[in-house]
């Protein structure tokens, strides 16, 4: 007969139980490292994202309102170009960059500026403040996570600027547009 009745176990045995089960499960993610912690934001790694001829693809985009062209720091690695709707009646192209240690996004829209701000931030936030560049005037809302968004309406056009992007490199792209 088995010489451990259950109800003698107490508290130390759950203990060593499971310390056991950590060692068997955590020897082979360490030793693989199949496992990472990554505190803070999201970060950007231009060596492992895809590339994209940004000005080429702008050019070559369609949409009912003019499309700017604009010329960034050679720094700046273009990872993304689309195109979409803005519910309910609205178009919007977008742009992205990689900076040298975040990214940034700039939207161009006919769309209305509350539907604009929705769709390419998901919030619906009240303005926050106003940065001018170069005599255009942007308004700030807040976007996702701890990002920002700042819009203007040039000529026609809505644009958009957002991503995790610093003040200055969101300045940059402002005034590139």
């Amino acid at each position: 007969m088995a010489s451990g009745n259950r109800l003698t176990h107490g508290p130390r045995d759950i203990v060593l139980s499971l310390l056991a089960l950590l060692i068997i499960i955590g020897a082979p993610l360490l030793l693989t490292r199949a496992c990472t912690f990554s505190p803070g934001a999201p970060q950007a790694d231009p060596a492992s994202a895809p590339r994209v001829d940004v000005a080429d693809s702008l050019g070559r985009a369609q949409a009912p309102f003019r499309i700017r062209v604009p010329s960034v720091p050679a720094a700046w690695q273009g990872n993304s170009v689309s195109s979409g709707k803005v519910d309910p009646s609205g178009r919007v192209v977008r742009a992205g960059w990689l900076t040298p240690a975040r990214f940034i996004q700039l939207s161009q829209s006919d769309a209305q500026l509350t539907d604009l701000v929705l769709a390419e931030t998901g919030t619906q936030g009240l303005a926050t403040g106003v940065e001018d560049v170069g005599g255009t005037r942007w308004t700030v809302f807040p976007g996702r996570r701890d990002e920002q968004a700042w819009v203007a309406d040039v000529d026609g056009v809505r644009l958009l600027i957002t991503g995790s992007a610093t003040a200055e490199e969101f300045r940059t792209l402002a005034a590139a547009i």
